[in-house]
């Protein structure tokens, strides 16, 4: 199935049923009164997040979604039934924004998150609620309030603990078929990668952490250049940043460069994307006889003062220490939260 992580919806909440205007008229009950109920509330639209599913595909063609409305109010004193809330299930990861302002109204990052997106109209009141002392026979009554309406902007970020990113052709598909069981498409060409893949990477029995490989970005991605900038946001919640980058381009462009502009780039995209940790990882070593040297002249000429590898995807060399140290970096940063977690306990 084609990977859907964008859908456009309409959603409207149930009108709240109108109140009723009616008396008691029944044998043997004299001054029977006012006996008109209120009118139910109308239903609400709640999204859901579900584990099970993990694509946007059903709203891409179901684009408009109704609760249902609530009852009218009826006499003696019978109030209306409320409508239903209608609940959309989404896949975990799933932001919903106000399509007109972008305004983010629910962020679903755990399996059972609800969000209410539109909430149902009140019922209107039955002459009921108007009797007084001096007001006996009130035909007083209000209507049901319409539901709220929206239209919405459902975006999927996959859930993964480590993002890599880079050039198209760099190996970054390469790289996670070498560490993990997932099997993207491989060629030599750009822009293989149309979607974008995830694989679990495991270092040991008991553990492993998620990968997500997202296609090929390049200079101007966060204007909308190339296709990577649509999936630019599924990094937003990884924890790392693995950036491959090719040691031995086809075209003979200075490799440097291409750091320094996708740097920019995710500058560009989200100030909060491109302050997350990055390491680079020199791939292709296999292809260049000199791969350490010339890795460490880039190193250089960067001033790159974070962690560094060179690996070959294509052979798997390298590879294991770089998930290796991946992984130590992922329980490092988990470490605080489980303290503090224990001492609220």
């Amino acid at each position: 199935m084609k990977f859907i992580d964008e859908a456009r919806i309409t959603v409207h909440a149930g009108k709240g049923g109108d109140g009723c205007a009616a008396f008691r008229r029944e044998k043997y009950v004299p001054r029977g009164g006012p006996a008109g109920g209120d009118g139910g509330r109308g239903g609400s639209v709640w999204l859901l997040a579900d584990e099970n599913l993990n694509t946007l595909v059903d709203y891409r063609y179901a684009r408009v979604h109704r609760a249902e409305d609530g009852e009218n109010g009826r006499g003696a004193d019978q109030y209306g039934r409320a409508g239903r809330d209608l609940v959309l299930r989404v896949p975990v990861g799933t932001v919903a924004r106000e399509a007109a302002t972008g305004e983010i109204l629910a962020d679903l990052d755990r399996d059972g998150a609800r969000a209410l997106v539109a909430r149902g109209g009140r019922g209107g009141l039955g002459n009921l609620r108007f009797k007084s002392s001096v007001n006996r026979a009130p035909r007083q009554f209000t209507r049901g309030e319409p539901g709220e309406s929206r239209e919405l902007l459902l975006e999927l970020r996959l859930l993964a603990d480590v993002g890599l990113l880079g050039l198209p052709n760099a190996g970054k598909s390469t790289f996670l078929r070498a560490v993990s069981g997932a099997r993207p498409k491989v060629a030599d060409y750009p822009f293989t990668t149309l979607d974008p893949s995830l694989g679990v990477v495991r270092v040991g029995p008991d553990a492993s952490f998620v990968l997500a490989d997202i296609p090929g970005l390049i200079e101007g991605a966060a204007e909308g250049a190339g296709l990577g900038h649509q999936f630019l946001r599924h990094l937003a919640r990884t924890k790392l940043l693995l950036h491959l980058v090719d040691l031995a381009p086809a075209d003979g462009a200075d490799p440097a460069n291409g750091v320094r502009a996708l740097a920019a780039e995710l500058r560009k995209y989200d100030p909060a994307l491109g302050r997350k940790p990055r390491w680079l990882v020199f791939n292709k070593a296999d292809a260049v006889p000199d791969a350490d040297a010339r890795a460490r002249a880039l190193v250089r000429r960067l001033r790159w003062n974070r962690p560094w590898f060179v690996v070959s995807a294509l052979t798997g060399s390298g590879c294991r220490e770089v998930c290796a140290a991946a992984h130590r970096f992922l329980a490092a940063a988990r470490a605080p939260r489980r303290r503090e977690v224990r001492r609220a306990a």
